[in-house]
């Protein structure tokens, strides 16, 4: 009999999903940071229009950070909660004092597109464990990503 964890998945699995899906949570908080500094200090021109796309964007980050970390622990394991963890782990990158918005639209589109190319890559790793829950979660990210990769590169032409 194969042993499974308090959800019915292989606990080798689901550590190797929590370890993924704590990148992405590093990913998410370094996204959010950068975007709650972006909607701080936007200026010029489209700077209403700016001001509520960029508290939109956070908003939304800031609950993806909660619903990865609830998988993690939901998995068995302890989400990373560290700012030094979650700059050292996550690909993004921070960004300081950007108040051009042309700008900082690209860093968030850049960060679309390294969380867009995680979840895949995290996708694969829940299918194989069969884990439903986790590619749950992931595909309805990646929908809504995508399209704002699309509308965030309009937008920037």
């Amino acid at each position: 009999m194969v042993q499974t964890n308090q959800i019915g998945l292989d606990p080798a699995k689901s550590k190797e999903l929590a370890n993924k899906l704590n990148v992405l949570l590093a990913d998410y908080q370094l996204f959010y940071i950068n975007a709650r500094g972006f909607h701080w200090n936007i200026a010029g021109e489209k700077f209403f229009e700016l001001h509520a796309k960029f508290e939109e964007i956070y908003t939304d980050a800031l609950l993806k950070i909660d619903e990865i970390a609830e998988r993690i622990l939901t998995l068995g394991h302890t989400p990373i909660h560290t700012f030094t963890e979650y700059v050292s782990t996550s690909s993004i990158k921070e960004v300081m004092n950007v108040s051009d918005g042309k700008t900082a639209l690209q860093h968030v589109l850049n960060g679309l597109q390294t969380l867009l190319v995680n979840e895949r890559e995290l996708l694969q790793i829940s299918e194989a464990a069969n884990d439903e829950g986790t590619t749950a979660i992931v595909s309805d990210y990646i929908r809504q990503q995508e399209k704002l990769v699309w509308m965030f590169s309009a937008f920037l032409k």
